[in-house]
């Protein structure tokens, strides 16, 4: 299955008549679905039936899908609220009768907030069904655009993830290399540690100093971290090779790389595997950044 990601763009227009329309949509990142609608021409019934769509294209992703209607102003009427204009007048003679003022003129009398009221044309039912269908179409290419797009930022953070996975997968190959000298390199250290501290006629026996050199190394052994590591560059490339819906556990891997390269850090006794450490937990950073992206 292809593997996308949740950033991504996509515009899609449609005319019926003299309406016209378009769709745009932008996705980013989010941890679930969340959608959000921008509909204009009084199309929020149309809403639930846009959100099942989305919903069974897309898991995860925050969607922002805006509707723009352009309309002639042919479809508006305006009506005058006779009701209201005549209570308007009834005051104004009232008011001239009393102070022999001057008559309103009737550009006065329009200019008052709502006696002129615009109307929008009301569009017969089986137009307004051709018209629906239509824009839920323009919707569906939008929606074609937009997982393309994903798709196409998908594999091109996969590209990036490989590497990096690839990478985790060295470091721990050279890390488990320098397990092997790690004995060595401690007896070396404590002898020359105890040498500084006693004179050359009281040397630590040799039964002493392994023993003090198995418990070191015990403590500075990371083996069981460098297990786990391989295991989950392994669980990572089968994720990759399953493609789907898999950034989520790609997250939870970012988890396990770090939780053992903090290990590895904190046990390591040798300036060497510190280094790698340090490098591990670079890549895996890196790593995780991007599997944020991953659907």
């Amino acid at each position: 299955m292809a593997i996308s990601s949740m950033t991504g763009f996509a515009r899609a227009s449609g005319s019926l008549g003299k309406d016209s329309w378009s769709w745009e949509i932008k996705s980013v990142n989010s941890r679930s679905l969340d959608l959000r609608c921008r509909l204009q021409g009084g199309l929020d019934k149309l809403e639930s039936s846009i959100r099942k769509t989305v919903a069974n294209r897309f898991h995860r992703g925050a969607v922002t899908l805006h509707l723009n209607i352009t309309r002639p102003k042919s479809n508006l009427e305006i009506k005058i609220n006779e009701g209201l204009l005549k209570s308007v007048l009834t005051v104004a003679d009232d008011l001239a009768q009393r102070s022999k003022a001057t008559p309103p003129t009737v550009e006065s009398l329009l200019s008052i907030r709502g006696v002129l009221d615009t109307i929008e044309i009301e569009t017969p039912e089986e137009d307004q069904k051709a018209f629906e269908v239509l824009l839920l179409g323009t919707l569906e290419e939008a929606l074609d655009d937009l997982e393309y797009s994903r798709g196409a930022e998908g594999r091109r953070l996969i590209a990036i993830i490989e590497k990096q996975i690839n990478t985790i997968g060295t470091l721990t190959s050279e890390a488990s290399s320098l397990m092997l000298n790690q004995p060595a390199v401690l007896k070396s250290r404590l002898q020359q540690q105890i040498s500084e501290l006693v004179n050359e006629h009281n040397k630590l026996p040799e039964d002493r100093l392994l023993q003090e050199v198995a418990l070191l190394a015990i403590k500075a052994d990371v083996r069981e971290e460098l297990d786990r590591l391989t295991t989950h560059v392994e669980a990572a490339r089968e994720l990759l090779n399953q493609g789907g819906v898999i950034g989520r556990r790609l997250e939870f891997l970012a988890q396990e790389f770090n939780r053992e390269a903090n290990t590895l850090c904190s046990k390591s006794q040798d300036v060497s595997l510190t280094k790698i450490g340090i490098e591990l937990k670079t890549v895996i950073d890196q790593f995780r950044e991007q599997a944020q992206n991953i659907e």
